[in-house]
């Protein structure tokens, strides 16, 4: 159990402090993420960016993601479930967060460049995972980059998307044991409020 997720950051840098040399760059994913990721760039001495990537929720369980998409329309699916949704309206509603997507990253960064990712060491870090669709199309937005190592660094993580994300990331460090998860990751924090964007935009220009 975590108090919120600035302790959670805390304890991620301190497993990740060996990257303090390295040519890293911290790649948060928005909103919770980034308040993680901050804690760990901070700390490691590296630039801190975002990754966009958006989930599609199931029709009568948005929490629940079937799908996720980026701002270029680049999409990972959970097959067996995006199967029993009408096609139409899982189709507007990608559309929709492709968008959201588009829109979070031109409101965040404002007028800053991307920081470069080719032959860097990239952190993705997250406040925690669940599904694991929108992290897993974040892997596969920054390997478009030709980093050097993509690792992935959460507080928690499910015991069956931890092990496809040992596989699809270099490196992969969550805080929790995996077979303790309470079945959403806002069960892990004391704390847990919904981040709001000032606070993504100044944490990121800090």
């Amino acid at each position: 159990m975590f108090f919120d997720r600035r302790e959670a950051g805390k304890q991620l840098a301190e497993k990740l402090k060996k990257y303090a040399v390295e040519n890293a760059v911290v790649l948060a994913l928005p909103r919770g993420g980034v308040v993680v990721g901050y804690e760990v760039a901070r700390s490691l001495g590296c630039p801190l960016d975002i990754v966009v990537t958006r989930k599609v929720g199931y029709p009568d369980n948005p929490e629940y993601a079937i799908l996720a998409v980026d701002s270029l329309g680049t999409t990972l699916a959970n097959v067996a479930e995006t199967a029993y949704v009408d096609a139409a309206w899982l189709q507007k509603e990608t559309e929709k967060q492709k968008e959201e997507a588009a829109r979070r990253i031109t409101l965040f960064r404002g007028d800053s460049s991307p920081v470069p990712l080719s032959g860097k060491t990239v952190i993705l870090v997250d406040d925690g995972i669940a599904t694991g669709l929108t992290m897993r199309l974040a892997i596969q937005a920054v390997r478009k980059e030709n980093p050097a190592r993509v690792i992935v660094a959460v507080p928690v993580c499910p015991p069956d998307v931890a092990a496809i994300l040992k596989k699809e990331a270099d490196e992969f460090f969550v805080l929790e044991d995996p077979r303790e998860f309470a079945g959403a990751v806002g069960a892990h924090f004391e704390s847990f409020p919904q981040v709001e964007d000032e606070e993504v935009i100044r944490l990121l220009h800090a």
